[in-house]
């Protein structure tokens, strides 16, 4: 299920519920490998993300004061799903280089990851400033807002971060997404649909468009958009587990680095 992660992880049936905000807070915020100064140690790693992580811990440990160094341990932390441990090492990191709005933003993703969401909004506040916002990271601190119940508020963020990055996907997505928690579906569906139309549109943003539009019952539709940037057999198995989970036979599962827009 590795080309399907918000689907797989977002529900186990489709009634919306409360208990889909901890569902979601994976699945729809932007990825902070892509704030300016974070690291992706993807292009030198090998494929297997726990040899990632050794590698990258060893060098973390070497030279624990070095920001690069634990800024790529962060990142493949939180590959193998070690969130706490992400979170444990990062925070370390940031009393070794105070300032740091690299390490300050790779700290608060780490924390939305773990669930500590008012406590990632705190942190990723003091990753960029007023006068020199990052939308990337307006965007990561309007899914925390999503997760703490705070919906009009995160929208307030979202549109701010669409003001820097007009038409960004996967600031669409997350509002897209953020729609869904409240029940608007229509609506949602309408969002991620602008999301879906950009040439930037990754393979996550029409996951998640797949998903509100089987939530509406048109299933076909859904197993369309599913299809349409996979493989023939990774997409059989994408969309029989989808349809596992509209049908509410499936639980959700857990894995993989998924954030749209990373």
């Amino acid at each position: 299920m590795r080309q399907l992660p918000c689907l797989a992880r977002f529900l186990a049936s489709a009634v919306l519920t409360t208990a889909m905000a901890t569902a979601l807070a994976g699945c729809q915020t932007a990825g902070m490998s892509g704030i300016t100064g974070a690291l992706n140690a993807r292009a030198e790693a090998p494929a297997d993300p726990n040899r990632t992580a050794e590698i990258a811990g060893d060098k973390y440990r070497a030279n624990p004061k070095d920001p690069s160094a634990a800024l790529a341990y962060g990142q493949a932390l939180r590959a193998i799903g070690q969130r706490s441990q992400a979170v444990a090492m990062l925070e370390r990191a940031t009393l070794s280089n105070p300032g740091n709005k690299a390490v300050l933003a790779a700290y608060g993703r780490a924390l939305a990851d773990n669930g500590n969401f008012s406590a990632a909004f705190d942190a990723l506040s003091n990753a960029h400033s007023p006068d020199n916002p990052d939308w990337r990271i307006l965007s990561v601190q309007g899914t925390a807002l999503d997760q703490m119940g705070r919906h009009d508020e995160a929208r307030r963020y979202y549109a701010s971060a669409l003001k820097l990055a007009p038409s960004e996907p996967s600031v669409l997505s997350n509002l897209g997404m953020s729609y869904v928690l409240t029940k608007e579906l229509p609506k949602a569906e309408d969002t991620l649909r602008q999301a879906y139309s950009s040439a930037r549109a990754d393979a996550r943003v029409r996951q998640n468009l797949a998903l509100v539009v089987g939530l509406q019952g048109r299933f076909v539709e859904a197993e369309s958009i599913v299809r349409s940037d996979l493989p023939p057999e990774e997409a059989a198995a994408n969309v029989a587990y989808l349809k596992q989970m509209l049908d509410g036979k499936a639980a959700p599962r857990r894995g993989g680095v998924l954030a749209s827009g990373e």
